[in-house]
């Protein structure tokens, strides 16, 4: 499952989820894109210790006004968003104008809120969702997308152009209740579904455990709670691997058999 979707709740831990997993990958010798498609999310870039390149996708495609207008004729033309903007592209065909490497893994935004009253997110939706459907991904590659919080990737399509949905499940009813309606929009969508429980003592463990297993969603692995982490996230550092106890191959070869 070469492509993935990282999504849950706000503050459950998708970008932690994300950072460990590509530093995982790269320490396999394997290459990993990183595509940042939360359009305010500020500190991602931080955690992995990849600077954000030039640009974002949406201003090397000309901007909003240019997107936007595109989405507006297609719309008004055909009656939806499906507007072509991509061609079949590999990892390495990427221009380093929006995707900035650092050894095998880089980094890419698709867009931000930039300024007050500049309109809905909507043109960045239509971007990530054409982009990563054109994206193509050899076997010994991974593309991972952090999303907004919550489910509106799924009303964007998004999710249609990758391989797989992995959901961060933190210690919270909200995030129990969320991952239920997740599954029915992975299923609906023809994707696979699991989920990873993140920030969890030995208590909260057995109690999400029990939860989850009743609504029949499979748990890919588990991420304990790591003071470490958490102060070194706090300070604005780079996160690592051996900050925390869990096993993050394990993990990567649970969501990759799926």
């Amino acid at each position: 499952m070469p492509k993935m979707v990282i999504c849950g709740r706000g503050g459950c831990g998708k970008s932690t989820l994300i950072t460990l997993m590509a530093q995982k990958i790269e320490e396999q010798g394997k290459k990993v894109l990183i595509v940042d498609s939360d359009e305010s999310n500020l500190g991602l870039s931080t955690m992995v210790g990849t600077g954000p390149a030039e640009k974002t996708l949406m201003n090397y495609m000309g901007g909003r006004p240019v997107v936007g207008a595109k989405l507006r004729a297609r719309i008004k033309n055909e009656g939806d968003e499906k507007v072509p903007l991509f061609e079949k592209s590999r990892l390495d065909e990427l221009s380093s104008e929006f995707v900035s490497w650092t050894g095998n893994k880089g980094f890419m935004q698709i867009g931000k809120i930039e300024h007050s009253h500049e309109g809905c997110a909507c043109p960045m939706g239509v971007i990530a969702r054409d982009f990563l459907t054109n994206l193509t991904v050899n076997d010994d590659e991974w593309v991972l997308v952090d999303t907004e919080a919550g489910i509106e990737h799924f009303g964007r399509g998004i999710v249609g152009g990758v391989d797989s949905v992995v959901m961060v499940v933190d210690p919270s009813n909200d995030a129990v209740l969320l991952s239920e309606k997740i599954s029915g929009l992975s299923k609906e969508a023809g994707k696979p579904f699991g989920i990873i429980l993140n920030r969890i003592d030995d208590e909260t463990k057995s109690i999400l455990e029990d939860a989850i297993s009743k609504k029949n969603i499979p748990i890919l692995g588990v991420i304990p709670y790591s003071i470490t982490m958490a102060r070194e996230n706090l300070k604005g550092n780079r996160l690592d691997n051996n900050m925390i106890e869990g096993d993050i191959g394990e993990i990567l070869n649970k969501v990759n058999s799926q």
